[in-house]
Order: C-alpha cells, then sequence, then structure tokens
C-alpha cells in the first residue's frame, strides 16, 4: 500500500467528475504529443459515433433509453426480473416505498460489488427458465436470486443486506450462489467476497448509515438533500460510506487521518492521481431508478462521467480511435496499476464525453435529456461489446487484464 499526502482541498477535489474529467484531458493531451503507450486518431470518431448510432437505432428503436444500470442486466433474456423482484418487495413490506427502497438499494449495492469481469468461461443458468449466459448479464442474475434467497441478510431469509449476514459469507457461498466449479470457473472469486466482508465493516459507520445495512444510505440522502437529490450529491454518500471497502492501493493522509482514494491511480511519468471512481459511478447511476421510485427527484445526472471499464475502453481499441504503438502489448496480460491500463481508462472517460456529445448532438438532446448514463446504456458499452464479438469470437476485451475482481 502506498501513503502519499494531500491537503483536504486536494483529498475534496479527487473525489469529483470534475477532477476525473481534468485528468482524463490531461492523459488525452499527453497521447496527442506523442507520449505514451496509445495513438490517437481523431479522424475515425465520425465513424465511431455512427457505430454507437446504429447500436442504439438497433437496441432501442422507440428512442426510449433507460439509464446504464444494474437494472438492465437484471432483465437479462427478455425476462423482467425488476417487476418480479418488486412484486416481493410489496409483498414484504407493503405500501412502504422508503423501505423498498432501502431494500432496493441493498440488492444493488451487493450486486454491483460482484459485478467485476467474470472471465469468459464462468456462466450461469437460471433455475426454472433456462436462461444461460455469462459476463454482466450472469452475475447480476445471480446475484439477484442470491439476494432473494437471503443470503445476504443475517437470518438468511430477509430481502435485506446487512452487516451480520455481510460478515458470515464465504467462499463456499459465493461458489454455490455462482455455480463456481472447475468446469465453470470464475475469475476474482475472493476479491468479490472480500469486497462484501469489507461492506459488513463499512455499513457500521453511522455518519453514512444510520442502521448496519447499504439501504441506509436513502435515509442519509433524504437527511442531506431533502426529496430533491443531485447525482453528484449520491456520489459523495457513495465514495464516503464505501471508500473503506477497497483494496489498499493508495491511501492520503492529512490532518482529516488517512483515506483510502480506492480507484486512483499514481501515474509516475505523468507525476499526478488519476481518479477514475468506475464502480463508484456505476453503482451512483444504479441507485437512481430506485429512488425515483420512492418519490424522490434525482438531478444533475449529467454531471457524472462515463464508466473506465473494459466494453466502453474495447470499443476504442476495436474501433481504431485509439490504437497501442507496439502492437506486441496487446498479447500481454497488464495489471490495473500499469500505466498502460491507467491510460487506457483514461482515454475511455475523454472519448466517452466527446462521443456523447455527438450522440445528443444527432439526437437533438440537451446533456441533461440525454446524459451520459444513457448514452453508455443505449450505445457504447453495448457497441463496445458487438465490437469485440466482430474482432474476436470469445468477446474478450482487446486488452488483457489480470482482474481481482475489484475494479472492472
Amino acid at each position: 500500500m502506498s501513503e502519499i499526502a494531500l491537503s483536504q482541498n486536494d483529498l475534496d477535489y479527487i473525489f469529483t467528475p470534475q477532477a476525473i474529467r481534468d485528468r482524463a484531458k490531461l492523459v488525452y493531451e499527453d497521447a496527442k504529443a506523442g507520449r505514451g503507450h496509445f495513438l490517437i486518431q481523431d479522424d475515425l470518431l465520425p465513424d465511431v459515433v455512427q457505430y454507437v448510432m446504429a447500436v442504439i437505432a438497433k437496441n432501442y428503436p422507440d428512442g426510449k433509453i433507460p439509464f446504464h444500470s444494474r437494472r438492465g442486466h437484471f432483465r437479462a433474456g427478455g425476462i423482467d426480473r425488476v417487476t418480479q423482484f418488486k412484486e416481493k418487495l410489496r409483498k414484504d413490506f407493503g405500501g412502504d416505498s422508503l423501505e423498498q427502497a432501502r431494500a432496493e438499494v441493498d440488492l444493488v449495492v451487493t450486486s454491483v460489488l460482484l459485478d467485476a469481469g467474470a472471465g469468459a468461461k464462468w456462466l450461469y443458468k437460471e433455475a426454472g427458465t433456462g436462461v444461460t449466459i455469462g459476463r454482466s448479464e450472469g452475475l447480476g442474475i445471480a446475484s439477484l436470486h442470491m439476494f432473494e434467497a437471503g443470503a445476504m441478510s443475517g437470518d438468511r431469509r430477509s430481502l435485506k443486506a446487512d452487516a451480520s449476514g455481510l460478515k458470515s459469507l464465504t467462499v463456499s457461498d459465493l461458489e454455490k450462489h455462482f455455480q463456481v466449479s472447475d468446469g465453470n470457473p470464475m475469475v476474482g472469486v475472493e476479491g468479490r467476497l472480500g469486497l462484501l466482508n469489507a461492506l459488513a465493516r463499512a455499513v457500521e459507520n453511522r455518519a453514512v448509515f444510520p442502521t448496519p445495512r447499504p439501504g441506509a444510505m436513502v435515509d442519509t440522502l433524504l437527511e442531506r438533500h431533502g426529496k430533491t437529490i443531485p447525482a453528484t450529491g449520491i456520489l459523495a454518500v457513495v465514495l464516503e460510506g464505501l471508500g473503506v471497502i477497497w483494496p489498499g492501493r493508495l491511501t492520503a493522509k492529512g490532518p482529516y487521518g488517512h483515506r483510502n482514494l480506492g480507484d486512483v491511480w499514481e501515474h509516475a511519468r505523468l507525476g499526478t492521481l488519476i481518479p477514475l471512481h468506475k464502480l463508484s459511478q456505476w453503482l451512483t447511476y444504479s441507485l437512481i431508478e430506485p429512488l425515483q421510485d420512492a418519490g424522490l427527484t434525482v438531478t444533475g445526472v449529467e454531471q457524472l462521467t462515463g464508466l473506465a471499464e473494459y466494453r466502453n475502453g474495447g470499443l476504442l481499441v476495436d474501433r481504431d480511435l485509439i490504437r497501442l504503438k507496439d502492437p506486441s502489448e496487446l498479447q500481454k496480460t497488464w495489471r490495473p496499476e500499469s500505466e498502460l491500463v491507467i491510460e487506457w481508462r483514461a482515454l475511455t472517460i475523454y472519448f466517452l464525453d466527446v462521443i456523447g456529445r455527438e450522440v445528443q448532438k444527432a439526437m437533438g438532446k440537451t446533456p441533461a435529456e440525454f446524459p451520459l448514463a444513457k448514452v453508455l446504456e443505449g450505445g457504447t458499452w453495448w457497441a463496445g461489446r458487438f465490437a469485440a464479438k466482430e474482432k474476436r469470437p470469445s468477446s474478450d476485451p482487446p486488452i488483457r487484464i489480470e482482474s481481482d475482481g475489484t475494479v472492472f
């Protein structure tokens, strides 16, 4: 674990979407100057935008595009498990919309923490439907059924996740609910378990979780913002409440004590920190709909950034918008802390903003009407998957990543 000194102002800044955008632009400008691992081919941007627009038209011909959120994965295979889950919540909690929201936040937080890449070989077979699916959709469905089985609760039967239930989870529990075996291996099982066990400790922080469960964030958001909640306020609570769970990579020290920086990386050559906060923003996007269903209003979603993960980033590489200077690097496996991966992820953030603006312009929408959360869901994430499939039958990302289940 590395420790760095940061002032309070610098610490506050590193946890903002503005910092993510500023440092992403710095990496882009560095690459344009001929440094780093990637060549930028801006002349191919119109082709990439056209590709994304074609994917949007294919996926959502009616133009009704939801946020890029965990709920979308719960509907994989054409089955509306979200409505089924909400029926279970109504049965258990009646008309208490806030308790329903707390329960869905419990589900979403735990499910997103289990969402990092599972590897190309892992598949989940859903009992009762015969749906067999891998990757994010499979992880989403498996985590939903694990939650519905009560595995996240202390009493092992309630529709909730609480400190006692999360603390007692084991590798065997995850392997059982995710159908992991020698013939069906999953990448990063121990890393995922570590996040859920650490979540049990995180929810003991009464400043963010008045009761020891992830869903208590609903109460904190109401207390801080009332019934109109800025999306950046959700992100701030997520970063404050869940920052302690991330594996120790970088820690800031200052008058405030010590703070785990999470998805923030040192770029030695640039001499700066590169914040990305992928899982935290993915989680923030995924919390919006449960809050809205409880009668709350969420504003300023367009202020959040795109997600620095391998589908969005893979789109840029597979469609040649960015290209590795040394093609042999495609044959290597890279750790998340490597400067190549940091640059790839930062360039992903930068170009998602650029692509997003072009898509908004083409659709005649403002950023508020069609924020990046919808650009991701409608186009770039799926476009990254389609582009990967066109290039590689396995649909693996173009750059090989050594995942521990906590970043991607």
